[in-house]
């Protein structure tokens, strides 16, 4: 994709959803050059920042740089960008902005302080089990309000620890949506190929079944 057909691209997209884009050189001074790294996955890494709106107002988010742009990572940051962009639910992690100019795509989260439910269960002391439950409850709610309650359903595809963020209250939030499927709201099933974490997969996946919304 050229640089014209990026930021053609990235316009439609953020009228459509109403987000606003972002150059890859407000994003590279906002995190320093991309320097506190926050995490890693299979697409790329998310850093640290500081982004101004409105005025001298400042705000810390969460910055996701897609390492390198293949077509896997074109076809990720589409999704994301466009699940995350139209759903609001206290229990899913807030898309705020975006770049998509030229040969850099990244997406702008907020930042949630208290850092992946993976770490948190590895913590000393443990979780307390009443902490446990109210966190397995909130991901739960955000499952089933992706699940039935969107205009198109949303199977996540790749719910596992690492992907659950927790806020300053310890209120947990999906996170990473580039492997979701998207259902019609008259769609029961879909077939597609087998996306997700081992250890973490349906075990639909493994007899070959179209997957449904009361998969993860």
């Amino acid at each position: 994709m050229d640089q014209a057909g990026g930021i053609g691209a990235a316009t439609s997209t953020a009228i459509e959803l109403n987000l606003r884009v972002f150059t890859y050189r407000e994003l590279a001074e906002a995190t320093e050059d991309f320097t506190e790294e926050l995490g890693r996955g299979a697409f790329g890494i998310v850093y640290k920042g500081f982004l101004k709106v409105g005025g001298d107002s400042e705000v810390v988010v969460a910055v996701k740089k897609l390492d390198r742009l293949a077509q896997e990572n074109e076809k990720e940051f589409k999704n994301e960008v466009k699940v995350i962009g139209q759903i609001h639910h206290k229990n899913l992690v807030r898309l705020n902005w975006f770049c998509n100019e030229g040969q850099s795509r990244m997406i702008v989260y907020e930042f949630l302080p208290n850092g992946t439910l993976a770490d948190y269960l590895s913590r000393r002391p443990r979780p307390s089990w009443e902490d446990r439950r109210r966190i397995a409850v909130g991901i739960a709610r955000g499952i089933l309000y992706l699940h039935e309650e969107c205009i198109e359903k949303i199977i996540h595809c790749d719910i596992k620890p690492q992907n659950i963020l927790l806020d300053e209250y310890y209120s947990p939030r999906i996170a990473d949506f580039g492997l979701a499927k998207l259902l019609m709201m008259n769609q029961t099933h879909t077939l597609t190929n087998i996306r997700g974490t081992k250890g973490y997969l349906a075990t639909e996946w493994f007899r070959n079944s179209p997957i449904t919304s009361n998969q993860k």
